[in-house]
């Protein structure tokens, strides 16, 4: 169920690289698709808990909540988009690469969750295969810029995060807990200054039905649901071997990459998958399956 879901959000995420392309900055600020984003979600996240009837959260649980909706949606959204759109794809993928580790040390300082050899080897190799995969799919030369600053705060917030939301867990069902998530998290963007600047200022009647398409996969695909599969994996594995599903990422770009274009929905990029880049999906695979075999107990 863990692996499932995981695997389910990086694959939403892969189709969103080559999906979402164009929305901005043409049509929309980042600010205000992070607006759009966040409130739809959350929305959608409300629907669901009345259906579902969320469980009433405690007191002494309400600091944990307030800062997963800091760190996990309002300072990771913003520093997200922004950094992206000043910065390039393949700086994006590198910086990425890096939340794993992150998580990993945060963990083992914040709540002593040690990993085994086997698991710190596994993240090292899942690393060097996401970041070489990013690296021969770009034209782009690595260097560091104002956007990858604001691309490595993201990785490290989303760390945060990513621990903070683990106890919940054993305490709430899923969807209470992101629910609330949510909801802390759109009350700090709405507290974001430029947000009232931005937001008057776009003209929403310009955008074309294909953009919207785009902004509602966007919001529905990347913002609700892999959010929701997300804790629901949180629920089985730790912060650490959540994460380093992230490296599936650019496996699952290339992938879709030539699906989309076998369906006439983007251009052709299948010349830039050779012998290399398989060779260093399988790495990403190994990497993948050291860190997240679970260990075996001794009696």
């Amino acid at each position: 169920m863990a692996t499932l879901s995981l695997l389910l959000v990086n694959l939403i995420y892969g189709a969103s690289h080559v999906l979402a392309k164009g929305v901005m900055p043409t049509y929309l600020s980042p600010t205000v698709f992070i607006v759009l984003r966040i409130l739809g979600a959350t929305f959608l996240f409300w629907l669901l808990a009345f259906v579902s009837r969320p469980q009433k959260i405690k007191t002494k649980d309400l600091f944990t909540f307030l800062a997963c909706g800091f760190f996990g949606i309002a300072v990771n959204q913003l520093l997200f988009f922004h950094g992206l759109n000043l910065s390039s794809p393949m700086n994006a993928g590198i910086i990425m690469a890096l939340n794993p580790i992150m998580v990993a040390i945060l963990s083992f300082f914040l709540i002593r969750e040690a990993l085994s050899l086997r698991q710190w080897v596994g993240i090292g190799i899942g690393a060097f295969g996401a970041i070489a995969l990013t690296a021969f799919g770009s034209s782009y030369q690595f260097s560091v810029e104002k956007g990858d600053l604001f691309l490595l705060g993201n990785s490290l917030s989303y760390a945060f995060y990513l621990i903070l939301v683990k106890p919940l867990m054993k305490k709430y069902d899923p969807i209470t807990v992101i629910t609330w998530v949510f909801t802390f998290g759109s009350v700090f963007i709405l507290l974001f200054p430029p947000v009232w600047e931005v937001l008057p200022a776009t003209s929403f009647q310009g955008i074309p039905p294909s953009v919207w398409y785009k902004i509602i996969f966007v919001i529905v695909g990347v913002t609700f649901l892999t959010y929701l599969l997300t804790v629901v994996g949180l629920k089985y594995v730790s912060a650490t071997i959540a994460s380093v599903f992230i490296y599936f990422q650019p496996i699952f770009v290339m992938v879709f990459t030539f699906v989309f274009f076998t369906l006439g929905w983007s251009e052709d990029y299948s010349a830039s998958i050779h012998v290399r880049k398989i060779l260093l999906m399988a790495i990403v695979m190994v990497g993948v399956f050291l860190t997240s075999k679970p260990m075996s107990k001794r009696k």
